[in-house]
């Protein structure tokens, strides 16, 4: 069973996202569920967090002037600092 579910979630792709789900999930409580919907973790590599903004509105506000807290509150849930830099693009 175990076996046939990491041949999955490989297969899937879900399984390097997984990996990354505390700073996923660390992401989520330190923006709230509802902003967390408008502005989705999508990927984490070498400290980078992406993060799909819905709106030009919350893009613009994430990007110049609350992204970087929101990294620090995310980053003090987290067991060590893993979010070196947070990067925003606009969901197409």
């Amino acid at each position: 069973m175990q076996v046939a579910l990491g041949g999955f979630l490989r297969a899937s792709g879900l399984g390097g996202r997984m990996r990354y789900w505390p700073v996923f999930e660390a992401w989520i409580e330190a923006v709230g569920v509802d902003l967390a919907r408008r502005a989705k973790p999508v990927r984490f590599e070498r400290g980078e967090l992406l993060v799909e903004v819905d709106s030009a509105a919350h893009f613009q506000e994430l990007a110049s002037f609350t992204g970087e807290g929101y990294r620090e509150l995310a980053n003090s849930r987290l067991p060590k600092p893993d979010i070196r830099r947070v990067l925003f693009r606009l969901k197409r």
